[in-house]
């Protein structure tokens, strides 16, 4: 018996040993009263033995209640060591340890001191580590910003004697899918789980994933702890994951002076929330003068900060929490500092339109001193400086300069803004503002289509691409009907996309539209320093209307009336009346447009005098509202005359004869030939030639010729008169010339003499001398061809007052000529005078055609000597007396007349 009770104690001491070397696991049976709503601020988790009584287990002010029975937040753990012995009487052989939450804001942590079913075993070793010191956590958890991660943290406040003890923490949650305040919990196999990170400093981050859907439901989770051997369940949790939302720190902090010479801080949130956040702002100032600390709380993204100095340094922080309910603090951001300059200029630039009122305000810091305002003056751009009745003293250290009607800032270079300096009296220090100044006169040009389904409007950026960085708008309203007799600005306004085409010009389209709305629009400059707007235009689509152009455009000469006639149809759009313009000229490469006005909106055609009525003309038309609204419409598609006979020809062709004589047969073969009639003779074409002979014993007979330009036939009479009449489409010519061949008129002779000079290679004088005579002269005919050359003979029409005449043609000089001139009388052809060389002897006439030719060239190097002569007397003025004083200038000379003679003694 003694031999086996030896066996036993023995075992127990193994036991004993193996737990000092060893950590045993105890189980823990955690009993839920109700759930610890989770507060936006750190709360703790504190497990304490149950059967002591020493405060000092109990962390600094937490009040320890026993006789409460119903504790808050409570859970058990008991622990039971299963073994007997003198040496381990000193420990209790059931150890209970009580788990309730509390925080800072409320410190009742009551204990429940009844037995609660759940057993845990431990080994002596750990149950009196717990025993002396408890086990303690704080534990934060909130709901991350982007809504999709609930986190709680939890942080060890047992500081832990054994390096190899280890911290495992499990969270079990469930998320209930309605909100309920019951303190019964749900079965245990319905919670997950996760498992959290710890660190190697006992603190761990447990993340639960909750869906978008959920935010508002409770979720209810309690804690499984594992700590040096101990396994911990705390009391039961809940949330609503919607309230306890930590937004993430503010991002962009940003610091900067205001136009007023306020500090402003800014700031942005890095996404967006459901809800309306407030911000905590705490930043300190250090100046010469002071050092403040300041906290402040708004709902705003930023805070100004008055009575700004130079020289001032300032760090600021921002955190952010949701405005309305519970919610969590986010971090601070990260520390931003700020410092001012020696010399602050509010606003440190100024974007603004020309024609405008701007000031610039300043305070300048002189090493450690702050300048009187009294002593500060201003600069532009260090070349001029700006009046003192443009300053204003505001306080003892801030100065005011305003700039009245400005002008738009011409670039100089790369720089496209004027520099403003504030200066001392003494020295300017090398900073400066910004003054930019835009000229926002951009025009805005509207039209409608013919159709009336859209209107595009046009504007040019030619006014302001110096200012770089700058992004243009055009904005509109539409007002129910028509215009405003002001436009301006409306406060609600649409942006309207137009895109830049290759002429550089920006083009917006508004289809559909409203034709009798007023849409009054602008461009809005918008610039990091502001935004700009031009002055505002007031366009209605009914009354910038481009028409379709006229349709079915037809042109032609009239016949035997000879007017050009251009007809149209008017577009079916606008209804409106409509007045048309004609422009038409003669067809070729470039036209030269006549134009011509059609104001009678019923008319469809109109009929104009043409100088040339065979040429080929271009027509188009255009139109445009009657009232003057709107625009021109484009031209119609171009129109072209066809060449047709519009009239008999106005007359017969130039003729002349050559008379071939058959003394065999004596016989006289007479040929008559004539150049091609013109168009503008023949209006405007030839179908043929016909020849009319009258003798006296004959009568009149008619000779058709076709298209040839020469005709033979025989002379037999004394008097044999013929005629050549052209013929077109519309008839013979009306008018005609007459040639009467008479053998005794063919004696008369009245021209005297004949004398040819040449004057060149293509021209050659002619000059004659006629006797009186009874009969009447009405033309000459002059021939000319190459002697003893059987040459074609050339002849021309000299009219009868000329007496002196130029023949123009390609003269070799080598050859001779033979001259013929042949008066011709109403009654026939006179006897021509005939010449065979050119006139060598008759030197006065010779004279006069070299006077022709030497006359204009000395009157052109007389011009030009007299040129030259005044330009070097100027040269040698200026050489000559450049460097002799002029004695008014001199002292000496003051008071003297030297316009009047001094007589020399």
């Amino acid at each position: 018996m003694f031999q086996a009770r030896c066996s036993s104690l023995k075992m127990i001491c193994q036991k004993f040993c193996v737990a000092l070397l060893h950590w045993e696991f105890i189980y823990v049976t955690t009993a839920f009263n109700l759930a610890y709503p989770i507060t936006p601020w750190k709360f703790k988790l504190s497990c304490m033995p149950s059967n002591t009584t020493y405060d000092f287990l109990f962390p600094p002010g937490i009040s320890k209640n026993t006789s409460n029975l119903n504790g808050r937040y409570e859970a058990v753990v008991e622990t039971k060591l299963n073994s007997s012995g003198n040496y381990l009487s000193n420990l209790s052989s059931r150890i209970t340890f009580h788990c309730c939450f509390w925080s800072e804001e409320d410190k009742n942590c009551s204990v429940y001191a009844d037995d609660i079913e759940g057993k845990a075993f431990v080994t002596t070793v750990n149950s009196l580590v717990f025993q002396q010191t408890g086990a303690h956590w704080n534990i934060q958890c909130w709901m991350k910003e982007d809504l999709k991660l609930f986190i709680c943290y939890i942080e060890s406040l047992f500081k832990n004697p054994f390096k190899n003890y280890d911290l495992t923490v499990h969270l079990l949650y469930v998320l209930l899918d309605l909100l309920e305040e019951s303190p019964l919990l749900p079965e245990k196999g319905s919670f997950q789980i996760v498992q959290c990170n710890c660190s190697f400093n006992e603190c761990c981050e447990c993340h639960v994933p909750v869906p978008t859907a959920k935010l508002n439901n409770t979720l209810l989770m309690y804690l499984k702890i594992t700590s040096g051997g101990v396994i911990f369940h705390s009391p039961p949790m809940s949330a609503q994951p919607i309230n306890v939302v930590k937004p993430d720190p503010p991002l962009g902090l940003h610091m900067e002076i205001t136009d007023t010479g306020s500090l402003k801080i800014s700031w942005s949130s890095p996404t967006l929330v459901p809800f309306q956040l407030q911000y905590q702002v705490k930043y300190s100032e250090n100046s010469t003068k002071n050092m403040k600390k300041a906290d402040e709380i708004v709902t705003a993204t930023s805070l100004l900060v008055d009575s700004v100095l130079p020289g001032s340094s300032y760090d600021v922080q921002v955190r952010s929490k949701r405005l309305d309910g519970l919610g969590i603090w986010s971090d601070w951001s990260t520390l931003l500092t700020f410092t001012t300059q020696d010399v602050i200029y509010f606003p440190p630039k100024i974007l603004t339109a020309a024609g405008s009122n701007i000031s610039f305000h300043c305070i300048y810091k002189n090493e450690k001193k702050i300048v009187s305002s009294k002593k500060i003056v201003w600069w532009l751009n260090l070349a001029e400086k700006i009046p003192q009745s443009q300053y204003d003293v505001v306080d003892d250290h801030i100065s005011k300069v305003t700039f009245p009607n400005l002008n738009a800032t011409k670039p100089r270079g790369k720089f496209t803004y004027d520099a403003v300096y504030c200066c001392n009296e003494q020295e300017c220090h090398h900073r400066y503002a910004e003054l930019y100044v835009i000229d926002v006169n951009i025009n805005i040009s509207c039209e409608t289509d013919g159709y009336l389904t859209k209107m595009t409007c046009r504007w040019s950026p030619s006014a302001i691409q110096s200012l770089a960085g700058s992004n243009l708008q055009l904005r509109y309203h539409r007002s129910s009907l028509y215009c405003s007799d002001v436009p301006s600005i409306h406060p609600v306004s649409e942006p309207k996309d137009c895109h830049l085409q290759r002429d550089g010009f920006y083009e917006c389209i508004f289809q559909p539209i409203f034709l009798l709305s007023g849409y009054t629009m602008w461009i809005r400059i918008n610039h990091t320093l502001g935004s700009l707007d031009s002055p505002p235009v007031c366009v209605i689509p009914d009354s910038v209307v481009k028409p379709l152009p006229p349709s079915s455009v037809k042109a032609e000469i009239t016949v035997k009336i000879g007017l050009l006639k251009i007809s149209w149809e008017k577009p079916v759009f606008p209804e409106n009346n409509l007045q048309f313009q004609i422009r038409y000229g003669l067809s070729g490469k470039q036209v030269q447009w006549k134009m011509f006005e059609v104001y009678d909106a019923k008319l469809k055609s109109a009929s104009l005098p043409v100088p040339d009525l065979c040429a080929v003309y271009t027509v188009q038309v255009r139109c445009k509202r009657l009232d003057g609204l709107g625009y021109w419409s484009n031209w119609s598609t171009p129109a072209h005359t066809v060449v047709v006979d519009v009239k008999v020809p106005i007359r017969g062709p130039e003729f002349w004869r050559i008379i071939s004589e058959d003394t065999t047969k004596k016989e006289r073969n007479v040929t008559l030939l004539w150049k091609p009639l013109m168009k503008n003779d023949s209006l405007c074409s030839v179908r043929r030639y016909v020849v009319k002979h009258h003798t006296s014993h004959n009568g009149t007979w008619l000779e058709d010729v076709g298209n040839h330009t020469k005709l033979t036939f025989l002379w037999t009479e004394q008097a044999h008169s013929v005629m050549v009449l052209a013929i077109n489409s519309i008839g013979a010519s009306s008018a005609n010339f007459n040639l009467t061949l008479s053998r005794s008129i063919s004696k008369v002779n009245i021209v005297q003499s004949l004398s040819a000079y040449p004057l060149n290679s293509s021209c050659v004088i002619l000059s004659w001398m006629l006797s009186p005579s009874d009969y009447n002269l009405m033309y000459f005919i002059l021939e000319w061809k190459i002697l003893n050359e059987d040459s074609e003979i050339k002849w021309l029409r000299i009219p009868s007052s000329v007496k002196k005449y130029y023949v123009h043609d390609h003269f070799i000089p080598i050859e001779k000529y033979q001259f013929s001139l042949y008066p011709i009388f109403t009654e026939g052809v006179g006897k021509p005078k005939i010449i065979n060389s050119f006139t060598q002897d008759d030197e006065k006439h010779q004279h006069d055609a070299d006077l022709y030719v030497i006359v204009p060239i000395i009157i052109s190097s007389s011009i030009l000597l007299l040129g030259t002569l005044s330009v070097l007397h100027q040269r040698m003025k200026k050489l000559f007396w450049e460097d002799v004083p002029n004695p008014k200038n001199c002292s000496w000379a003051q008071g003297l007349n030297f316009q009047k003679r001094t007589d020399i003694l």
